[in-house]
Parts: C-alpha cells; structure tokens; sequence
C-alpha cells in the first residue's frame, strides 16, 4: 500500500501541468463563448440545465472527472489493448450508420436518454492514435516498407469511409491529420507532394472550368492541369531517377508537342489543344512505363502511377463532383469563387464575418454582440463559436484564443519529442496533428479561407462528444507522460 500511494504521488509529480493549466485555460474561455453564443433573454439563468451554458459546465465538469480517471491508467493497459479499442470504436461506427436517426441528413449522433446525444466519430480518434502507435512501435516496423505504411493507411482509411457512410464528410476530412504524423515518422513526401498535387489539381481546374484562352476553345482550367501533370511529373522523374536523358525525351515530347499543337490552334484551325495534351500525356506515361519495365527499377513505375493519377484526377473528379449533394457543390463554388451567394451557401460565412468585423479592436463586451444575440450566424455556438469571440472580445480577444492555443501546441510539441519509445511519440504526435487540423479548418472557416465542413473548435465549441473526445485524446497522452517522467525517477 505505501509503494502504491508513493507511485501515485510520484505520478502526481510527473504531470505536465503547464499542459493541464492550457486545457482548464480554454475550456473555461470556451464557456465564456457559449454563454455569448447561447445568451436568452427569456432565460438569463447562465447556469440552468435548460441553456446550453448550463449544459457547458456539465461537459466540463464531467470531463475533468474523465481527465482525472485516465491519469490513473497504466499506459501498459493501452499498450495492451490498443487494438481491441480499435475494433470496438470501428463497430460502434459500422453500427451507428444503421441505428443512428437522421440529423440534418448525417446519421452520426446516437442519442442517451431524451436530451444527449454522442458523436463516435469524435471517440475513434484517440482509437486510431493508439492502433496506429501500437503498430509503429512493433519490432521491425519500417515505414518505407510497403507493407507496414499499407496497414498504416488502412487504420486510417477505415473509420474514414465508415463515416463518409454516416453522411459525415467533414468529420471524416479530419482523419487526413494523422498522415501528417506518418510524414513526421519518415513517410515519403512523395506521398504529401502527391496529396497537394491533387488539391491544385481541382481548385485550379474546377475554378477556372469556365474560362477559356483568348481565341481559341480551350478550357484554362483543364489546360493547367493537364500542363503541370507534365511539369510535375518531369520534375520526379528528375528529382528521383537523376536521368537526365528521360527527362529531356518527356520534355521534348509533351512541351514541344503542346507548342506545336497551340501554334496549330492559333495560326491555322482553332481546336481545343487538350485533346492533343492527352494524347502527349499518354505517350508520357507509355515511356515511362517502359523504361521502368527496361530498368526494373519500381521509382519508374510509381511516377508512371503519379501520371496516370495526375491525367485522369480531373476528369475523374469532375465527374464526381456532379453527384455531390447540391449544398455540397455550392459551398465548394462559392469557397472558390465561381458563385456568389450571400444569402445561401456562403450566408454562414459572411455572417461570421460580419459579426468578427464588428467587433473592432477591443469587441463589444461580455454578452453585448448584436450578431450573435439575434442569431445571425447559424450554429454559431459550435463550428461558428469563433465569430463570438470576435465580436465580444475584439481582435485582442481573438488574438489571445489564437495565442493560447499556439502556446497549447507548441507545448504538445515539446512533450511529443521527449517520449523516448515509439508509441509515445506516435500517439502524441497523432494528438498534436488533431488539435493542429481542428484549429486550422475551424477558424479558417469562419474567416472563408477553408471549406465549410462543421468541425468543432477545440475545448470552444459547445457539445460533450468533442469535449469527452479531446479531453481523452489530451490525457492518455499527458499519461503516457508522466510514466516516462515515472520511470526517469
């Protein structure tokens, strides 16, 4: 017993209480922010369970409860059962597409009793962090290896598609956080580049779809991105085989060849010049296969995939895009500014932003925003929480939220690389990667630099699923922790 109470008051010791003081720091300024988002008059009562600020501190309050409990596991036991808990969250998600009511055309909420609900999704996030660190630290793991990055992904990839089926895209975008982890752990930025290939491929395609080169019926936009699949991949072949005979012979072929082809369109027939792009990027991806096959070096044939990819992403996505949902589309056209509307798809945003403008250097005061008390911005106590804080408390109060949480990441930097084993740094990094995603889409979001797809701000927005979801990704790091720092005594 007097060895026991000695670990416990050694773990006591070992906690990261600047960490701790960060996490109490937000959650009581993102009570503040629900009382402002929330505020009725009819119901002044801030601490009543009939308002959602009353509610608040019950989230909080039981959250703390849930921070204090998982600071007395052992990390063995996550260690232990690390993929049990995986399994067990993938089957709460399979299981909630089937049994969950529909909520506003998303079947993700599975409701307790006749005034809570819980989101999963926002718990199978500390699951895939643990799957994933119990992976990467096993004996021989190497994440060039093609199969270990491939379990990797496919504990990535899978509670992503269970919620897309939920009808959940934007909680599911949040999982794209832990392959920046998997880069951090000596992933190939080939696969990054990739990714952000992709992303360049539609914004530029999609917005400039429209818009056509002067006299002459070619598309800027499908011409763009067909001319950086050859620009790219030219460039891997050179940065990652050296050979400097390939790429002069895909130069000649693929600039040389659409040279020819615009001067033939401007000079002599007008016709669309990407017909003949295609036709060079297929004679492209022919010659790469076929060095590839003459060197039998794989280098080859991966950039050969990367232009296959590359020629055929737009199409494929402008096909896909067509079958969005027509909320969906718009909201994509107005992010990138091919539609204007105000009073529809894009009536969330300007309203946010209104209300932050508003609110001047030093904001409008404690439960005095006029924006938010007559509820012009929708769901502003939850992904649009920060258009409070904005109109309430200025920019000084915004900067201050940006500032702390800045201060909150930082200091899960500093305690992720101090881990001396793998899962350590691998569950705190995917941690840090969550937290890092959350803010970044979140306030983005509200400022119209990033796509509207309802995700919380951390420890901010009203609800108990992402408080309970952060707190446990937060503590079973902050245990981990505090038994290395166990250990080092």
């Amino acid at each position: 017993m007097i060895g026991q109470e000695k670990s416990y008051k050694s773990i006591f010791l070992s906690i990261d209480w600047i960490t701790i003081l960060l996490y109490v720091i937000l959650i009581i300024w993102g009570w503040f922010s629900v009382c402002g988002a929330c505020y009725d008059y009819n119901n002044p009562d801030l601490f009543s369970w009939e308002t959602n600020s009353g509610k608040q501190i019950v989230w909080g309050g039981t959250s703390l409860v849930l921070a204090a409990v998982l600071m007395l596991i052992e990390k063995r036991f996550y260690d232990t059962a690390a993929y049990v808990i995986y399994l067990a969250m993938m089957l709460l998600l399979l299981v909630t597409i089937f049994i969950a009511p529909d909520t506003k055309g998303s079947r993700s909420w599975l409701p307790i009793g006749s005034s809570v609900k819980i989101q999963p999704a926002e718990f199978a996030k500390f699951a895939v962090a643990l799957a994933l660190g119990k992976l990467m630290d096993k004996y021989g793991f190497s994440i060039r290896k093609t199969k270990d990055i491939g379990i990797a992904i496919a504990l990535i990839l899978t509670p992503m598609l269970l919620i897309i089926a939920q009808r959940e895209t934007g909680s599911a975008l949040v999982y794209c956080a832990f392959f920046l982890m998997l880069y951090r752990e000596g992933m190939t930025g080939s696969l990054l580049f990739s990714g952000f290939a992709c992303v360049l491929y539609f914004v530029v395609g999609m917005k400039f779809s429209e818009d056509y080169i002067v006299n002459m019926p070619v598309s800027i936009g499908e011409f763009t991105v067909l001319l950086l699949a050859m620009i790219f991949t030219v460039g891997m072949v050179w940065v990652y085989c050296r050979n400097l005979t390939a790429v002069k012979i895909i130069s000649c072929i693929c600039f040389g060849g659409t040279l020819i082809g615009m001067l033939f369109s401007i000079f002599v027939i007008p016709f669309d010049v990407c017909y003949i792009m295609l036709g060079l990027c297929v004679l492209m991806i022919g010659y790469i296969i076929g060095v590839a096959l003459y060197t039998r070096m794989i280098r080859y044939g991966l950039i050969a995939l990367f232009a296959i990819v590359s020629t055929s992403f737009f199409y494929i996505t402008d096909s896909l895009f067509e079958h969005l949902d027509n909320h969906q589309r718009v909201r994509i056209e107005v992010l990138l500014g091919m539609k204007d509307d105000p009073r529809g798809a894009g009536y969330n945003v300007n309203q946010a932003k209104i209300a932050i403008g508003s609110g001047g250097l030093l904001g409008k005061g404690f439960l005095n925003g006029t924006q938010t008390k007559l509820r012009y911005v929708p769901e502003q106590h939850t992904d649009f929480i920060f258009c409070t804080v904005g109109e309430e408390e200025g920019f000084v109060g915004s900067a201050g939220v940006l500032i702390v949480y800045l201060l909150f990441i930082w200091r899960l930097i500093a305690v992720a690389e101090r881990q001396t084993d793998t899962m350590g740094r691998v569950y705190g990094y995917c941690v840090l990667c969550i937290f890092l995603f959350h803010l970044f889409i979140n306030v983005g979001m509200v400022l119209g630099l990033t796509p509207v797809i309802g995700i919380p701000l951390p420890f901010f927005s009203y609800g108990g699923s992402s408080l309970w979801g952060f707190t446990l990704l937060l503590f079973i790091f902050l245990r981990m922790d505090a038994e290395r720092n166990l250990k080092r005594q």
